[in-house]
């Protein structure tokens, strides 16, 4: 059973309201200023709090800003009621993080249904993701489709990024996240002799620049967009509010980017152990499965050679002599404009 904390100075809409809350299910604390009902929520943690703004001892937006600011009783869904309209005091109760706001007088029904979508948030999110960049990639997806803070891409202006403009510069201060809506964005670092190396390639529907933000420090890489492609903006403060407020996230989030960093490290082993061609197997391998996930029918692989040799890092006329290998042996192929696997088991179980 759901915990519902009431907090309302006036008698009669608190003793009606928590009579139709616990006809519905729920388990309702009740109190009639905010001070009393942060002492009831610390005494007893309310899965979502239903709170009046206009309050005698502490207000609505104190008790809230308490709330943030207790680890105890940050993250539970709160909801706003008030009899002011005025667009300053809807402003000033999101910004400050409610996730709702009722005017009264409401019905029932509105009020029964906000807390419902509110206690819905996040119940979507999968107990586990693998922890690869897929994963990483679907949970954040989830998460920004999740109920409570706005949609993280929601009414976000799309940018139009030219094919090879530059998206960020390594050193640059990290102020937003992105979100791929089309196109294809490639993340790379520069070696002390001038060398690129590709880390990633972000597809349609992916995330990025996520890193420097949770670090607090400038890029450590530098983005540029592949081809032509439309991203949106996600400032920084609203990505860190979706952590902040859903420990549950953060915790699932923490164990994702720790897989990225895994999966990093072994990149870092193929590129010092196996051979040219085990890379290039490999490399085709990934690219063909990310592609085939938004193209089944016919995935095609279309990279310069110059970024393909990049992210496997060798030089382009070392590439190019193996893709004419397997080319000639039938597995992949190949043409100016894109690389077609045709036989991927062969790719994937030879020794190299």
């Amino acid at each position: 059973m759901k915990t519902i904390l009431l907090i309302e100075d006036n008698d009669f809409i608190r003793e009606n309201t928590a009579e139709i809350l616990e006809m519905t299910g729920y388990q309702v604390l009740t109190a009639e200023n905010g001070k009393m009902g942060v002492e009831k929520a610390l005494a007893t943690k309310p899965d979502l709090v239903v709170c009046d703004i206009m309050m005698p001892v502490l207000d609505g937006y104190g008790v809230l800003h308490i709330f943030n600011q207790n680890p105890q009783l940050a993250g539970v869904p709160f909801i706003f009621l008030t009899a002011k309209t005025e667009r300053t005091d809807l402003r000033r109760g999101m910004e400050l993080g409610a996730d709702d706001y009722l005017t009264k007088p409401f019905d029932d029904s509105e009020l029964l249904s906000a807390i419902a979508g509110r206690l819905a948030r996040f119940q979507h999110l999968k107990p586990e993701y693998a922890p690869t960049p897929t994963g990483l990639d679907s949970f954040l997806r989830d998460a920004q489709q999740a109920g409570g803070l706005a949609a993280l891409t929601a009414e976000r202006r799309p940018h139009a990024v030219p094919r090879k403009q530059l998206v960020y510069a390594e050193g640059d201060e990290a102020t937003r996240l992105y979100f791929v809506q089309r196109g294809r964005v490639k993340t790379s670092k520069t070696t002390a002799t001038g060398k690129e190396l590709i880390t990633a390639i972000h597809e349609e529907g992916a995330f990025f620049g996520y890193q420097a933000l949770l670090a607090g420090t400038p890029h450590h890489d530098t983005a540029v967009a592949v081809e032509d492609t439309t991203l949106l903006y996600i400032p920084a403060a609203d990505f860190t509010l979706l952590l902040l407020r859903n420990p549950e996230v953060s915790h699932q989030f923490v164990r994702l980017l720790v897989g990225r960093v895994q999966q990093q490290d072994e990149q870092l082993l193929d590129l010092a152990y196996n051979s040219l061609r085990k890379r290039v197997a490999d490399a085709l391998l990934h690219l063909h499965a990310q592609q085939s996930a938004f193209t089944p029918a016919d995935p095609l692989i279309q990279l310069t050679r110059d970024d393909l040799a990049a992210l496997i890092g060798t030089a382009p006329e070392s590439l190019s002599r193996i893709l004419s290998e397997f080319r000639q042996e039938g597995i992949i192929e190949l043409t100016n404009k894109f690389i077609r696997v045709l036989h991927s088991d062969k790719l994937r179980g030879s020794n190299w």
